[in-house]
């Protein structure tokens, strides 16, 4: 098992990465402050690892609430399902909520977490690559609203992550692709070495070997932990994490939520980007056509769908959290393995970067 501590002075806390962790109570049972514990999953995921986590807190006094799968129910009608499961049990204040799943279970979980009697502690179990290597570490909770994606949440860090490997034999091949997007980001934006590992090492992590994914899991999280801890609100360093993320948001919003997934709408975003950066003449052609090969590579799209249009893709930029003063602001590439953010740039330019795509 290898161990990585998230260092936030008293929000500190470790992440846990290794094989067969789930059941393993040690691992759960320091970070419970109290006597009742809910665990949160969803349909796909609670049939497969419920049970054994479960098994794991006997010792306390348990319920669970399963949520329906899918992006498009990350929003505050099913957040109250939470809620209700709370309240209809006299759950108290020292309450400790689980996240077992992905991504949207780990965000709403969090979120809750962060309302419940104006906070109890919560512990994040990542089921699946993306939220594993991203979504799961740093804090940051919420659900999504029709106008825009993630816009209604809170900073609010878990008392623990435990990352079981073994559960991403049971993920579909196209989540475990859209979880390599966001590995990808990180070599891009400030580990070169990393993502020249990624270009050597894809087929690797497409057939699931043990050893290249605990090693890509764990720089993955090494290297947002980093970011995090010297900007854990994101009022500066943090934002480079969303290398992708302006143009990718905008996307899942436009098709609908559900419709593409978060990694995929991301690969296309960093695509975007790469082009956008060798327009400006940071990066040359060559290393866009490496961002893009391992993107493929690792079987993610890289062109804008043709059912949405340049001007639904502007607007719904213009909502943006990165926005400031009304301008929209982008994290570049300066070069391979180093990112900046922009919002002074030509918008004929940008507009000609999406007509290209």
């Amino acid at each position: 098992m290898n161990t990585l501590q998230v260092d936030l002075g008293a929000r500190s806390y470790p992440i846990y990465i290794g094989e067969a962790l789930l059941g393993q109570a040690e691992l759960l049972k320091p970070h419970i402050k109290g006597r009742q514990v809910l665990l949160v999953s969803n349909e796909t995921v609670a049939p497969l690892y419920l049970e054994k986590t479960l098994a794991a807190l006997t010792d306390f006094e348990t319920a669970s609430v399963i949520l329906p799968d899918g992006e498009e129910y990350k929003n505050l009608e099913v957040l109250n399902q939470i809620f209700d499961t709370l309240l209809h049990q006299r759950f108290d204040r020292q309450t400790t909520l689980v996240a077992l799943g992905g991504g949207v279970v780990g965000d709403m979980t969090g979120f809750a977490a962060a309302c419940y009697q104006r906070g109890v502690p919560f512990i994040q179990i990542p089921t699946t690559l993306l939220a594993q290597v991203d979504s799961s570490v740093g804090g940051k909770t919420g659900v999504n609203h029709p106008l825009g994606k993630n816009m209604i949440g809170a900073f609010y860090q878990p008392q623990s992550v435990l990352i079981d490997i073994e559960t991403l034999h049971t993920l579909e091949d196209r989540q475990l692709s859209a979880g390599l997007a966001e590995v990808i980001k990180y070599g891009l934006i400030n580990d070169l070495a990393f993502f020249e590992w990624l270009e050597s090492h894809a087929e690797e992590l497409l057939v699931r070997n043990s050893q290249a994914l605990s090693f890509a899991i764990a720089r993955s999280c090494h290297n947002k932990a980093q970011i995090v801890e010297k900007d854990e609100r994101e009022s500066g360093q943090r934002v480079l994490l969303n290398l992708g993320h302006t143009f990718g948001h905008a996307i899942e919003t436009g098709l609908g939520y559900g419709q593409i997934l978060h990694g995929e709408a991301v690969a296309i975003g960093i695509s975007l980007a790469a082009q956008f950066s060798a327009r400006l003449g940071w990066i040359n052609d060559t290393d866009v056509t490496r961002i893009k090969a391992l993107i493929e590579k690792m079987r993610l799209p890289t062109q804008l769908p043709n059912s949405l249009t340049i001007e639904q893709i502007l607007e719904l930029m213009q909502v943006d959290k990165k926005v400031r003063e009304g301008k929209i602001r982008f994290v570049l590439l300066k070069d391979l393995g180093v990112a900046q953010i922009i919002d002074q740039y030509d918008p004929l330019l940008l507009r000609q970067i999406m007509v290209n795509c």
